[in-house]
Protein backbone atom coordinates (compact mmCIF):
# COMPACT_ATOMS: atom_id res chain seq x y z
CA UNK A 1 0.00 0.00 0.00
CA UNK A 2 3.15 2.40 0.13
CA UNK A 3 2.85 5.43 3.21
CA UNK A 4 -0.51 6.44 2.92
CA UNK A 5 -1.74 9.69 4.98
CA UNK A 6 -4.58 8.65 7.49
CA UNK A 7 -7.28 9.43 5.34
CA UNK A 8 -5.96 7.21 2.80
CA UNK A 9 -5.67 4.43 4.91
CA UNK A 10 -8.78 5.37 5.92
CA UNK A 11 -10.44 5.04 2.80
CA UNK A 12 -8.55 1.53 2.47
CA UNK A 13 -8.74 -0.05 5.48
CA UNK A 14 -12.89 -0.08 5.26
CA UNK A 15 -12.46 -2.64 2.28
CA UNK A 16 -10.67 -5.05 4.44
CA UNK A 17 -11.85 -7.80 6.86
CA UNK A 18 -9.53 -8.00 9.51
CA UNK A 19 -8.67 -5.03 11.75
CA UNK A 20 -5.14 -3.09 11.05
CA UNK A 21 -3.43 0.27 12.63
CA UNK A 22 -1.50 2.65 10.73
CA UNK A 23 1.83 2.54 12.05
CA UNK A 24 4.71 4.44 11.16
CA UNK A 25 3.14 5.13 7.71
CA UNK A 26 2.35 1.33 7.29
CA UNK A 27 -0.80 -0.74 7.83
CA UNK A 28 -0.02 -3.40 10.39
CA UNK A 29 -2.35 -6.12 11.17
CA UNK A 30 -3.93 -6.38 14.50
CA UNK A 31 -3.65 -9.75 16.38
CA UNK A 32 -7.16 -11.88 17.81
CA UNK A 33 -7.81 -11.34 20.92
CA UNK A 34 -8.96 -14.16 23.83
CA UNK A 35 -11.60 -14.89 25.25
CA UNK A 36 -11.34 -13.87 28.55
CA UNK A 37 -9.24 -10.17 26.87
CA UNK A 38 -12.61 -10.39 25.07
CA UNK A 39 -14.77 -10.79 28.45
CA UNK A 40 -13.20 -7.84 29.92
CA UNK A 41 -13.73 -5.51 26.97
CA UNK A 42 -17.63 -6.53 26.89
CA UNK A 43 -17.61 -5.92 30.68
CA UNK A 44 -16.57 -2.45 30.74
CA UNK A 45 -18.28 -1.40 27.57
CA UNK A 46 -21.22 -2.40 29.72
CA UNK A 47 -20.21 -0.09 32.45
CA UNK A 48 -19.00 2.53 30.79
CA UNK A 49 -22.30 2.80 28.44
CA UNK A 50 -24.86 2.73 31.89
CA UNK A 51 -22.95 5.38 33.47
CA UNK A 52 -22.60 7.50 30.21
CA UNK A 53 -26.38 7.29 29.60
CA UNK A 54 -27.98 10.33 28.81
CA UNK A 55 -24.91 12.51 28.72
CA UNK A 56 -22.90 13.46 25.96
CA UNK A 57 -20.23 11.58 25.76
CA UNK A 58 -20.47 8.01 24.17
CA UNK A 59 -18.13 4.75 24.55
CA UNK A 60 -16.31 3.38 21.53
CA UNK A 61 -14.93 -0.06 20.48
CA UNK A 62 -11.80 -1.44 18.64
CA UNK A 63 -13.88 -0.61 15.71
CA UNK A 64 -12.83 2.98 15.89
CA UNK A 65 -9.41 4.84 15.67
CA UNK A 66 -7.80 7.24 17.39
CA UNK A 67 -5.38 9.59 15.37
CA UNK A 68 -2.28 10.13 16.93
CA UNK A 69 -0.24 13.27 16.35
CA UNK A 70 2.38 11.92 14.43
CA UNK A 71 0.29 10.53 11.64
CA UNK A 72 -0.25 6.64 13.80
CA UNK A 73 -3.57 5.73 13.62
CA UNK A 74 -4.34 3.32 16.72
CA UNK A 75 -7.29 1.22 17.76
CA UNK A 76 -7.77 0.92 21.50
CA UNK A 77 -9.59 -1.71 22.95
CA UNK A 78 -12.56 0.56 24.39
CA UNK A 79 -13.14 4.67 24.89
CA UNK A 80 -15.06 7.18 25.18
CA UNK A 81 -15.73 10.21 22.50
CA UNK A 82 -16.92 13.47 23.65
CA UNK A 83 -17.09 14.88 20.19
CA UNK A 84 -19.72 15.87 17.80
CA UNK A 85 -21.37 12.19 16.21
CA UNK A 86 -20.61 11.45 13.14
CA UNK A 87 -22.22 7.91 12.63
CA UNK A 88 -19.81 7.28 9.03
CA UNK A 89 -16.43 8.82 11.00
CA UNK A 90 -13.56 6.28 11.48
CA UNK A 91 -12.03 7.64 14.19
CA UNK A 92 -13.28 9.70 17.52
CA UNK A 93 -13.70 13.34 17.22
CA UNK A 94 -12.60 14.16 20.92
CA UNK A 95 -11.51 11.09 22.70
CA UNK A 96 -11.13 11.48 26.41
CA UNK A 97 -10.68 7.92 27.61
CA UNK A 98 -8.63 5.08 25.69
CA UNK A 99 -8.27 1.67 27.30
CA UNK A 100 -6.30 -1.27 26.92
CA UNK A 101 -6.35 -4.57 27.89
CA UNK A 102 -2.79 -5.53 28.34
CA UNK A 103 -1.55 -9.03 25.84
CA UNK A 104 0.99 -11.01 25.98
CA UNK A 105 2.08 -10.21 22.84
CA UNK A 106 2.04 -6.72 23.28
CA UNK A 107 2.20 -5.84 27.35
CA UNK A 108 5.17 -4.19 26.88
CA UNK A 109 4.39 -2.35 23.84
CA UNK A 110 0.93 -0.85 25.49
CA UNK A 111 2.99 -0.02 28.82
CA UNK A 112 5.51 1.68 26.60
CA UNK A 113 5.82 3.02 23.09
CA UNK A 114 1.87 2.87 22.81
CA UNK A 115 0.87 4.45 26.31
CA UNK A 116 3.21 7.49 25.01
CA UNK A 117 1.80 7.81 21.90
CA UNK A 118 -1.57 8.65 23.57
CA UNK A 119 0.15 10.94 25.93
CA UNK A 120 0.57 12.98 22.73
CA UNK A 121 -3.02 13.34 21.42
CA UNK A 122 -3.95 16.44 23.02
CA UNK A 123 -8.20 15.60 23.67
CA UNK A 124 -7.23 12.44 26.12
CA UNK A 125 -7.78 12.85 29.75
CA UNK A 126 -7.25 9.31 31.07
CA UNK A 127 -5.76 6.06 29.44
CA UNK A 128 -6.38 2.75 31.52
CA UNK A 129 -4.33 0.20 31.02
CA UNK A 130 -6.03 -3.18 32.39
CA UNK A 131 -3.78 -5.93 33.61
CA UNK A 132 -6.32 -9.16 32.21
CA UNK A 133 -4.63 -11.86 34.93
CA UNK A 134 -5.24 -10.46 37.77
CA UNK A 135 -7.52 -7.07 38.89
CA UNK A 136 -5.29 -4.67 38.53
CA UNK A 137 -5.19 -1.42 36.52
CA UNK A 138 -3.09 1.72 36.12
CA UNK A 139 -5.15 4.52 35.57
CA UNK A 140 -2.66 7.77 33.78
CA UNK A 141 -4.37 10.81 33.80
CA UNK A 142 -4.10 14.62 33.24
CA UNK A 143 -3.27 16.95 35.98
CA UNK A 144 -4.82 20.50 35.62
CA UNK A 145 -0.90 21.44 34.66
CA UNK A 146 -1.90 18.87 31.80
CA UNK A 147 1.47 16.50 33.20
CA UNK A 148 0.80 13.19 33.44
CA UNK A 149 0.39 11.03 36.47
CA UNK A 150 -0.12 7.58 37.15
CA UNK A 151 -1.67 4.99 40.01
CA UNK A 152 -1.98 1.41 40.28
CA UNK A 153 -5.51 -0.08 41.50
CA UNK A 154 -5.81 -3.78 42.76
CA UNK A 155 -8.36 -5.94 43.99
CA UNK A 156 -11.45 -6.80 43.16
CA UNK A 157 -13.09 -4.00 45.34
CA UNK A 158 -11.08 -0.96 44.40
CA UNK A 159 -12.37 1.33 42.15
CA UNK A 160 -10.78 3.63 39.68
CA UNK A 161 -11.99 7.09 39.82
CA UNK A 162 -12.36 9.34 36.22
CA UNK A 163 -14.19 12.47 37.66
CA UNK A 164 -13.69 14.95 34.37
CA UNK A 165 -15.99 12.33 33.14
CA UNK A 166 -18.44 11.17 35.97
CA UNK A 167 -16.84 7.44 35.91
CA UNK A 168 -16.46 4.84 38.14
CA UNK A 169 -15.13 1.37 37.05
CA UNK A 170 -15.07 -1.22 39.82
CA UNK A 171 -12.36 -3.86 39.21
CA UNK A 172 -14.85 -6.12 40.14
CA UNK A 173 -17.13 -4.90 37.09
CA UNK A 174 -14.05 -5.37 34.99
CA UNK A 175 -13.20 -8.61 35.71
CA UNK A 176 -17.00 -9.82 36.34
CA UNK A 177 -17.50 -14.21 35.31
CA UNK A 178 -13.46 -14.29 34.74
CA UNK A 179 -11.87 -16.65 37.26
CA UNK A 180 -7.86 -16.34 38.12
CA UNK A 181 -5.59 -14.79 41.24
CA UNK A 182 -7.22 -12.50 43.20
CA UNK A 183 -10.55 -13.42 41.65
CA UNK A 184 -12.94 -15.05 44.01
CA UNK A 185 -14.46 -17.88 42.54
CA UNK A 186 -17.88 -17.29 40.75
CA UNK A 187 -17.25 -13.47 40.70
CA UNK A 188 -20.41 -11.94 39.89
CA UNK A 189 -18.86 -8.14 40.18
CA UNK A 190 -21.35 -7.19 42.92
Amino acid sequence: MGSPSVDEFYAWVTSQERKYELVDGEPVMMAGASRRHDRIVVNALGELGNQLRGKPCQPFTSRTFVRIPTGNARLPDLGVDCGPVDDEALEASDPKLVIEILSPTARDFDRSEKLEEYKTVESLEYILLVDPDIPQVRLHWRQPNRHWTSERTAGMEAAVQMPLLGLELRLGDLYEALTGPGIPHGSSGT
